[in-house]
């Protein structure tokens, strides 16, 4: 078998081959009528693989399934359980085939985040340290909204001739979730979200956008680092 020349390339740290990044994001589900279906993975996927080029991480792709919320029903999704254990199947491949002994799942997908209770479970059955960053979304905003639609426009995915029907809530009612009444009722932030979307509408700004970007991979790249230190 080779020897693997770990400082080969731009390397800073040859431990930081034992780090993966992974995307979680939601690949079907609906974002209003400027942006495609999968608008959440290709928004993780893009950090995520941002992340591993800067720091020298592996990347690990993007995990297929997403979670959502009962009382929001605008897509696709899986149960909670059936989301942790293709978390945990894919982390032990990653360990098994690369070596992989700490992981930062990048989610982009608000959906997503209780899987973070989840997370002593999986660091358990995987024996791998496991850091879920949810910058992204603590920063982009409503959903389909002009945080992530500025986001796509970096990306090139959203059609600029269909905004002008985004902010049609009454049409698209999963922008700013708003016609998910119980999901209001129950978090103040998706609520809040709701009433921007219907009293502000949406706008897309290309800058915005790469300063979303910019912000949440600077805290994979800050995860990155810890991990080192770990």
């Amino acid at each position: 078998m080779a020897e693997l020349r770990y400082r080969a390339g731009n390397i800073r740290n040859p431990e930081v081959h034992k780090i993966g990044i992974i995307a979680l994001g939601s690949h079907l589900e609906n974002h209003g009528p400027a942006l495609p279906i999968d608008t959440d993975a290709k928004i993780g996927a893009h950090i995520a693989f941002q992340s591993a080029l800067q720091s020298g991480a592996k990347f690990l792709g993007i995990m297929y399934p997403a979670h959502e919320l009962d009382t929001i029903d605008h897509g696709v999704h899986v149960s909670l359980e059936t989301l942790k254990e293709e978390v945990v199947k894919t982390l032990i491949n990653a360990k098994k085939f690369l070596d992989v002994e700490k992981v930062i799942i990048v989610n982009s997908h608000g959906g997503n985040i209780p899987l973070m209770h989840e997370l002593w479970d999986i660091e358990d059955r995987t024996d791998m340290y496991v850091v879920f960053n949810n910058k992204v979304i603590s920063s982009e905003g409503p959903h389909g909204g002009s945080g992530e639609l500025s986001m796509a426009k970096v990306l090139g995915i959203v059609n600029e001739e269909e905004l002008k029907n985004q902010s049609d809530v009454n049409k698209y009612e999963e922008i700013g979730l708003y016609g998910f009444k119980q999901a209001r009722h129950d978090d103040p932030n998706i609520e809040a979200g709701a009433r921007d979307v219907e009293e502000n509408g949406v706008y897309i700004d290309e800058e915005y956008g790469k300063r979303l970007f910019d912000l949440a991979i600077s805290s994979v790249l800050l995860d990155v680092e810890k991990l080192l230190d770990f």
